[in-house]
């Protein structure tokens, strides 16, 4: 998902690590400058449009990396949040670092997420603009809920639990949906999805050569 904040300066908005309040976070996280980055995949390859695997085994140096990995290509790709299928791997695993509409800014991780959703009868749907780190250069309105939590685990095991609201709720959702092989488009009519991809096309090449002048900047 892409990114709607600035965090290229000092972090001085309150902030939930992993769902529990912190007094301050780098605004680089900790885990994209142990990182390295990795391509990006765009919609039409297999992977995006396949069901993820559960995570079986945890506390591994090698799911650690893929975290940093995930960060740091999310950070470099000014994104929001970020799918492991999107880097390639057909994991149930996802990482955010996302504000609410509240000014609380959210970031972690979270492993085989199952999403609750408010009941249909209290649910509140809102239109805005959403865009995909695997759609590069389109922005389109889709309606979400204005609540959500995930339920899932972090990288030992431990259970967690994520609530999130406004714009970071609709991250959890566009995110679970990738675990699922699905990305925002598949939620649009056809003329709108035509109308994505037209965007893409036309952005696609600008956003790359960004991706790539600001991982050269960091040397990864």
């Amino acid at each position: 998902m892409t990114d709607r904040h600035e965090r290229s300066g000092p972090v001085d908005r309150r902030v939930r690590v992993q769902g529990r309040p912190v007094d301050s976070y780098p605004a680089v996280p900790t885990e994209a400058q142990r990182g390295s980055v990795r391509r990006i995949t765009l919609v039409g390859e297999e992977i995006l449009g396949q069901p993820c695997r559960d995570v079986t085994e945890f506390g591994s140096p090698w799911l650690s990396s893929l975290i940093d990995d995930m960060f740091l290509t999310m950070y470099v790709a000014d994104g929001a949040g970020l799918a492991a299928n999107q880097v390639g791997v057909d994991l149930r695993l996802f990482v955010y670092d996302c504000p609410d509409d509240h000014g609380v800014r959210h970031v972690g991780h979270i492993i085989n997420p199952v999403l609750d959703l408010p009941d249909p009868r209290s649910r509140r749907l809102v239109d805005d603009f959403e865009g995909c780190l695997s759609v590069p250069g389109a922005a389109m309105v889709v309606p979400r809920t204005d609540r959500a939590v995930a339920r899932g685990l972090d990288k030992d095991g431990r259970p967690l639990v994520i609530e999130g609201a406004g714009y970071f709720a609709r991250c959890l959702q566009h995110e679970t949906d990738h675990l699922f092989g699905h990305t925002y488009l598949d939620r649009l009519s056809g003329r709108d999805r035509k109308d994505a991809l037209r965007q893409m096309a036309d952005g696609r090449e600008d956003v790359l050569a960004r991706r790539a002048r600001k991982a050269a900047e960091l040397g990864r």
